[in-house]
């Protein structure tokens, strides 16, 4: 097949997207299929695809929105035809690239990656929820099939009027992210002993990430446990704001690759605390680095953790039960054999057993669509 993907983002960009992007695309030319990535000019990274003009989100300078572009898709399709096209994101950029595909009669697929409904109400413009709303419907609706990462997402879209939605589940790489990372090294500098409890948080330092939570659980453990260590790493507007309010906290930064496995690794306790995720790849590479996962039973956590055996779950929304669930993971008298079961069910979701799924369902889709235009097309046109 010859696929063409369109995204905002991309390796190696720190973000859940961008990770399951290059995940698919490596998986799929292992499988010797042509991909071509064509996404933001900005963005530095090994692709030789098509690089598109694009603007800076407001707030989120690392964040790019690429913008319309149908007309130059459109020539550079019409020459060199896909046989799919897959969006990733719903920009101008996306929006541009779905309207380009129909143009051409090309089938194309969309991702829905992210709750952007959900975002815009924590960043006081509540009001743009139901337009946002209407916008992801309308782009994603366009497309021939639409791909979610959990199935609580699915059940939310379908009652919010999307169609042809199908999950493709997230892997993780069980080599990178392993326990075996562990650095002792790394432990002494946050100032943790050998029996001390190191607890992590991995994310967009953001308000969509409910990071108040994540704060107030980990001062709760400190207060029972105060050799405990708390470690943020990541980047984002309200990062400087968490560090001046809790300077007992350790802010590391943005760490990538080998650098971030290490990191993870050397804590014990991974806290996700985040309410508006569509699944949550965070939660599997700390259950494949060996942590006890703590979240709200929805998306990755309700699909990988089993409470009590490889992670700890909260009803969805109540804070108080999260941070009993936290201060239960770190003082749980059987916490070894709780990180070697989380450890175990990571291994069981990997990357390639993803991409076979996906190439499967893009060429189900492809055979469907020519079907269905053949049946549509007039006699002389099919001959």
């Amino acid at each position: 097949m010859k696929i063409t993907f369109v995204t905002d983002t991309y390796a190696p960009q720190p973000n859940g997207v961008a990770t399951t992007l290059h995940r698919l695309v490596t998986g799929l030319r292992g499988l010797d299929h042509q991909v071509d990535v064509i996404r933001p000019a900005v963005l530095a990274c090994d692709e030789e695809g098509m690089r598109v003009p694009s603007v800076a989100l407001p707030g989120y300078p690392e964040v790019r929105i690429g913008l319309p572009i149908r007309l130059v898709l459109q020539a550079r399709w019409y020459r060199n035809r896909p046989d799919v096209i897959y969006v990733a994101t719903e920009s101008p950029l996306g929006a541009s690239a779905i309207k380009a595909a129909r143009s051409l009669r090309v089938p194309v697929a969309s991702g829905f990656h992210t709750n952007f409904q959900q975002y815009v109400s924590h960043y006081q413009l509540p009001g743009l929820e139901r337009a946002t709303l209407f916008y992801l419907r309308h782009v994603h609706n366009r497309s021939q099939r639409t791909y979610v990462p959990s199935y609580d997402v699915i059940d939310e879209l379908d009652r919010q009027g999307f169609e042809n939605l199908e999950i493709l589940p997230k892997g993780v790489d069980t080599k990178l992210f392993n326990p075996k990372k562990r650095d002792l090294i790394l432990r002494s500098e946050w100032g943790a002993g050998d029996k001390a409890k190191v607890g992590i948080y991995v994310g967009r330092m953001a308000a969509e990430k409910n990071l108040h939570l994540v704060a107030r659980t980990f001062s709760e453990i400190q207060r029972r446990l105060p050799d405990f260590k708390a470690v943020f790493v990541g980047d984002g507007p309200k990062k400087e704001e968490l560090r001046r309010q809790y300077p007992q906290f350790i802010f590391a930064g943005v760490r990538q690759g080998e650098d971030l496995a290490r990191h993870y690794a050397s804590a014990d306790v991974f806290v996700f605390a985040s309410m508006t995720e569509t699944f949550g790849n965070v939660v599997l590479e700390a259950m494949a680095s060996g942590l006890v996962t703590v979240g709200y039973d929805y998306a990755a956590p309700r699909q990988h953790i089993l409470d009590g055996v490889t992670g700890f779950k909260a009803p969805f929304g109540d804070e108080d039960a999260f941070v009993q669930a936290a201060i239960r993971a770190v003082t749980a008298s059987n916490l070894p054999e709780i990180r070697e079961a989380s450890r175990r069910a990571a291994k069981k979701v990997r990357w390639k057993k993803v991409v076979r799924r996906f190439e499967k369902s893009l060429s189900e889709m492809i055979d469907k669509y020519d079907t269905e235009r053949n049946r549509t097309l007039p006699e002389a046109e099919i001959a």
